[in-house]
């Protein structure tokens, strides 16, 4: 009976694990001092118990000197950037990139547009654009993966072109960014809960209490603080990740303090992942 019961609890913990959430890092968060030495910082990242990125490029290293420095540290790239334009014109591009470095997911960051929020128009051209490539990359194995910036959630009185977008997208799901949601006046836990299963990456950042929002996708980066001591409800997030298996809790901390703040933000989560 004991060997039962164990094997049995070893089962339940390996099917957890295979759902569970992990930590990750966007290594635009480190993009200053990757400039001054970025073999240090791929270092310190492995110390702050993190192993998966979001990122690529190598840093000016050869493939084979980044994919060594990536190996050394335990780390490795799970998500790579999808330029709109090279989606249009060389989405095969990405695709190489992608199995480069064996990343499950490629990441739109920005839909060019207008100063100001995007329109309904430009939205829809979008969507048309992410559906038709994420169809070719799920062929590759790979997810695209769009990440809304704020200039997405003007109303135009019948709904808002993120609306639209999360309504139509078919062949492509989300890498939300929190606190770019909640600068544009969107509710990230409510938009979250309203369409369950879109969200496989998920931007944690969390605002500085008192931030006025912004409705163009631009503000101010030092207004990102550690998470869970903002005004965006990160815990109501990770617990709802949880229940819904996101697979990637990825922090972006795009202050000058990224180097102090991130391992504290680390902490954060895993403290409510472990309640």
């Amino acid at each position: 009976m004991k060997l039962k019961i164990t094997l049995f609890s070893l089962l339940v913990i390996l099917g957890w694990q295979a759902h569970a959430q992990e930590i990750a890092l966007q290594l635009y968060s480190l993009r200053n001092e990757m400039k001054v030495d970025p073999i240090k910082y791929h270092q310190l990242i492995s110390t702050w118990g993190i192993s998966a990125l979001e990122g690529g490029g190598g840093y000016g290293m050869s493939d084979t000197a980044y994919k060594k420095l990536l190996a050394e540290n335990n780390l490795r790239v799970v998500g790579v950037g999808a330029d709109y334009n090279k989606l249009k014109t060389d989405p095969a591009s990405i695709i190489s990139e992608a199995k480069k470095y064996g990343a499950k997911f490629a990441t739109c960051y920005w839909i060019p547009h207008a100063e100001g929020p995007i329109s309904l128009e430009e939205m829809k051209a979008a969507t048309e654009l992410f559906n038709k490539a994420g169809e070719q990359f799920a062929k590759e194995g790979i997810t695209l993966t769009y990440h809304p910036h704020g200039y997405e959630f003007a109303n135009s009185g019948s709904g808002t072109p993120m609306d639209y977008m999360l309504a139509n997208a078919k062949h492509f799901q989300f890498n939300m960014d929190v606190f770019w949601v909640k600068m544009g006046g969107g509710d990230p836990l409510a938009i979250m809960k309203k369409y369950p299963g879109k969200f496989p990456q998920l931007h944690l950042k969390d605002r500085k209490k008192g931030t006025p929002g912004s409705p163009d996708g631009r503000g101010d980066v030092e207004t990102n603080v550690v998470l869970g001591t903002g005004d965006i409800d990160i815990a109501g997030l990770i617990k709802e990740a949880k229940k819904q298996g996101t697979k990637y809790l990825v922090i972006e901390d795009e202050s000058s303090r990224s180097v102090a703040q991130i391992p504290q933000s680390v902490a954060y989560i895993k403290s409510i992942l472990n309640q």
